[in-house]
C-alpha cells in the first residue's frame, strides 16, 4: 500500500556549517516537526539486510518445475554420492567464476556455511602447510578491510582471532599496509575480501590489487585469502565488469593454495534455497574433501541440478540478472536522488557511494552521528543495519558509517524510507552542531 507523501526540505535549505546558534535551533525545531509527521504514519520499513524482494524471487519460480533428476551421464541426483557436487553444477560455477570445474566444490544453500567450515578446518586441524592448527596460535590474527561484511567478521570473532582493520579505497584495501603486515607477522592467518562490488561500498578491486594479492610474500605459510564473490554477476549498469581471476593469477606465483573463492545463487534465485560453491587449487580440494567426508556424504544435488537446468551457463545467469537489474535500479536511484536533493544543500554533512553493482549503498554521515541517525530511524519505524556493524566488533572509530540496502522494500517504500532517513541525518547533525557550540 503506497505511503503518504511527505515533502521535506525546500528552497530554504542552507549550509548548516554557516548557521549561527539561533538558525540551527530554528532548523532543529522544523526538522523535529517533520520527524513527528513520519512518526504519525506508523511506518514499518526495513533497509537493514540485503535481501531480494518478492518480485525478484518470483523470477526463478520456473526452477521448481523440474521432475527429471537424472543427469546427462545417467546419475540419479536423488541418491548419495558426489561430495564435490554434480559435475554439471561444477561446470556452471566454473563458468561464472572463470576457473576449471575440477577446482570447484558445490555445496548447499549457504556460501557463508562453506566459509565457516573452511575456517573451522584451519582452526581444528590446520592446512597441509600449517605448523599447527590455528587454535594453537595464541595471538592469531585476521585482516578485515573496512567497512566490510559483518557476518565475515562474526566468524573470525567467534574463533578468537584478533581482527585488524584495513582501510578501503575505490581500488580495494590498502595493499601497502597488507603487504607489510603479512610479510612480518606469521600469526596473521588470512584476510576477508569482497572483491567485486564490495559489501557495503560497492567498490571493485583494481587489476593491480588482485595481482598484488596473488604475488605477495607472507610470513605465515598457511595464509589464506577468503575471496567472497557474492556479487560477481550483480551488475547495476550495462557495464559488465571483468577482473583478473585470483586463483588463476596466483598460479603464476605458486600461491594458488592460499586462495578460496566463494559464490552462491542466494541473490540470483532463492536466498534460502539456492546453491553455493567455492573454488580452490586441486591440492586444497583433495585436503578439504578429506575433511568434509567425515561431516557429510553430499549436499542437495537435486537442487544443484535444478539450478543447472534453469540457469544453464554464465550467459544464462547474466540474462537472468538483467531481469533483477530492471527491478533494482529504480530503487537505488531513488535513494541517491533523495540524498542529493535533501543532504547536499546542507553542506558537508554526508557523502555516499554510487555503486555499479552489488546490494548496498554506503552512507557516511558527519562523524559522531551514525548511531543517533540509526536510533532516530528505528524510533520512527525504519530499521537499518546497526551503526558500526560493518566494522569488527561493531566498532566504527568515527561513528560515521551506515549501510543502506534498497533491495527488499517496494519502490514506494524506498522513497519514503529515503526521505525519512534524510530527516534523521539532518536532525542528528543539527543536534551535534548545537551541542558542539555549547
Amino acid at each position: 500500500m503506497p505511503q503518504e507523501t511527505i515533502t521535506i526540505g525546500g528552497n530554504d535549505m542552507a549550509d548548516y556549517f554557516a548557521m549561527d546558534h539561533a538558525a540551527l535551533t530554528a532548523e532543529k525545531d522544523r526538522l523535529t516537526a517533520e520527524y513527528k509527521k513520519f512518526q504519525d504514519m506508523g511506518l514499518k520499513l526495513n533497509m537493514a539486510r540485503g535481501k531480494p524482494g518478492p518480485h525478484q524471487m518470483d523470477l526463478a519460480m520456473d526452477l521448481l518445475k523440474m521432475d527429471d533428476y537424472t543427469t546427462d551421464d545417467g546419475f540419479d541426483a536423488r541418491n548419495y554420492g558426489n561430495l564435490e557436487g554434480l559435475y554439471e553444477a561444477r561446470e556452471l560455477f566454473a563458468d561464472v567464476m572463470g576457473v576449471k570445474p575440477a577446482e570447484v566444490f558445490v555445496g548447499g544453500n549457504s556460501s557463508l556455511q562453506l566459509m565457516y567450515n573452511l575456517m573451522a578446518i584451519g582452526f581444528m586441524f590446520g592446512y597441509p602447510e600449517s605448523p599447527c592448527p590455528w587454535s594453537q596460535v595464541e595471538k592469531r590474527k585476521f585482516l578485515c578491510p573496512v567497512p566490510g561484511y559483518d557476518r565475515h567478521f562474526a566468524i573470525t570473532e567467534e574463533m578468537g582471532f584478533e581482527m585488524i582493520n584495513i582501510p578501503m579505497s575505490e581500488d580495494g584495501p590498502d595493499m601497502d599496509m597488507i603487504e607489510k603486515l603479512v610479510a612480518e607477522d606469521d600469526t596473521i592467518k588470512g584476510i576477508w575480501c569482497v572483491p567485486q562490488y564490495s559489501n557495503p561500498d560497492g567498490y571493485t578491486y583494481s587489476d593491480e590489487t588482485i595481482r598484488r594479492f596473488a604475488a605477495m610474500k607472507t610470513a605465515a605459510p598457511d595464509f589464506k585469502i577468503f575471496w567472497d564473490e557474492a556479487y560477481i554477476v550483480h551488475h547495476l549498469t550495462d557495464e559488465i565488469i571483468e577482473t583478473p581471476v585470483l586463483l588463476n593469477e596466483s598460479k603464476k606465483y605458486g600461491t594458488e593454495d592460499r586462495v578460496f573463492m566463494f559464490t552462491s545463487t542466494s541473490k540470483i534465485t532463492f536466498p534460502g534455497a539456492g546453491v553455493s560453491a567455492f573454488a580452490c587449487s586441486e591440492n586444497s580440494m583433495k585436503y578439504i574433501c578429506k575433511r568434509f567426508s567425515a561431516m557429510i556424504i553430499s549436499y542437495d544435488k537435486m537442487n544443484q541440478l535444478r539450478h543447472v537446468r534453469f540457469l544453464k551457463n554464465k550467459e544464462g545467469v547474466l540474462a537472468h540478472m538483467a531481469k533483477h537489474r530492471r527491478r533494482l535500479v529504480p530503487c537505488f536511484d531513488a535513494v541517491k536522488t533523495t540524498f542529493e536533493e535533501q543532504l547536499t544543500p546542507c553542506g558537508d554533512i554526508a557523502h555516499w557511494t554510487n555503486p555499479k553493482g552489488g546490494y548496498f549503498i554506503s552512507l557516511y554521515v558527519m562523524p559522531g552521528c551514525a548511531k543517533r541517525v540509526a536510533q532516530l530511524c528505528k524510533d520512527c519505524g525504519l530499521t537499518l543495519t546497526g551503526a558500526g556493524s560493518a566494522y569488527p566488533y561493531h566498532k566504527d572509530p568515527d561513528d560515521s558509517h551506515l549501510r543502506i540496502a534498497p533491495t527488499y522494500p517496494s519502490l514506494d517504500e524506498v522513497e519514503t524510507a529515503s526521505a525519512l532517513l534524510c530527516v534523521c541525518v539532518r536532525l542528528a547533525v543539527v543536534e551535534k552542531l548545537l551541542a558542539d557550540q555549547q
